[in-house]
């Protein structure tokens, strides 16, 4: 057997029982709370130090506390968690008329009502909103770590949107945006890369990428700006793009996407 046979062999070996140490040590309890999709592992660590957590019916306040899938029972208050399911990542073109929530009050239709019924057995969350009159890109997943990542300011991904508006624009609407606007709440807006591109009909979209997470945004912009807006649509959100995925449909995110989303959040 040649030598960098011998050496492959070793290299799998090394890693099967690289595999099979971590399986017998068992997983940090923070990483197990984050694992299920409850939260980030910093706020498991708040839950647990608060007392909020049990390991087979015991208060646990130690988050390096080691456990077994297979064997130990986790709960927070009283709730027991799935901290073995499987993490699935969705990207989702949210139709307009539709809640970014799991239920409503007002009874109008949420994302669990339109998803398509793969991914209606897996309790999936989204990342991020987009509004009832909104539609486009939206991520789900019920990986709570990188769900906290990406909502976090210090990860803010930038989001790209297509803007019907309603006529022409003038080049003065498009120069308030690109050098930062105060809206009439008061609020102070970063500068907002924009494009206008004018259609036979007389309307124009705007494309539009912004690097702030203010509610209601781009409403609110065009509001103050005298602009009515036709249709809204989220195409684009840090390395991930909507593309020709169908209104109403999803699909899993590819490995090269994930990676690189998961890289941009330092993951």
């Amino acid at each position: 057997m040649s030598s960098s046979h011998m050496h492959a062999l070793s290299s799998c070996n090394v890693t099967r029982k690289a595999s099979a140490n971590v399986a017998n040590a068992g997983l940090r309890l923070n990483k197990a709370i984050a694992q299920s999709g409850l939260c980030s592992r910093r706020k498991a660590d708040a839950l647990i130090l608060a007392g909020r957590v049990r390991v087979n019916n015991q208060v646990e306040t130690n988050p390096a506390r080691h456990v077994f899938l297979s064997a130990d029972v986790l709960s927070l208050d009283g709730h027991t968690l799935d901290a073995s399911q499987h993490l699935v990542y969705v990207l989702f073109h949210k139709p307009v008329h539709v809640v970014c929530t799991l239920s409503d009050p007002e009874g109008r239709s949420t994302i669990l009502n339109v998803l398509p019924e793969q991914y209606k057995t897996t309790r999936l969350y989204p990342v991020g909103r987009l509004d009832y009159f909104s539609e486009g890109l939206l991520l789900l997943t019920n990986d709570g770590q990188l769900a906290q990542r990406l909502m976090h300011p210090r990860y803010h991904q930038p989001k790209t949107y297509e803007v019907l508006v309603r006529g022409s624009v003038h080049e003065s609407s498009l120069h308030t945006m690109r050098h930062g606007m105060c809206l009439a709440e008061g609020d102070r807006l970063a500068p907002v890369q924009v494009a206008a591109i004018a259609l036979p009909s007389g309307d124009t979209i705007l494309r539009m990428v912004l690097h702030q997470g203010l509610n209601r945004q781009i409403r609110r912009m065009c509001r103050d700006l005298g602009l009515t807006i036709l249709r809204l649509r989220r195409v684009a959100q840090g390395v991930l793009h909507l593309g020709d995925l169908p209104c109403g449909a999803a699909r899993p995110l590819t490995d090269i996407e994930l990676n690189a989303l998961r890289k941009s959040v330092q993951l």
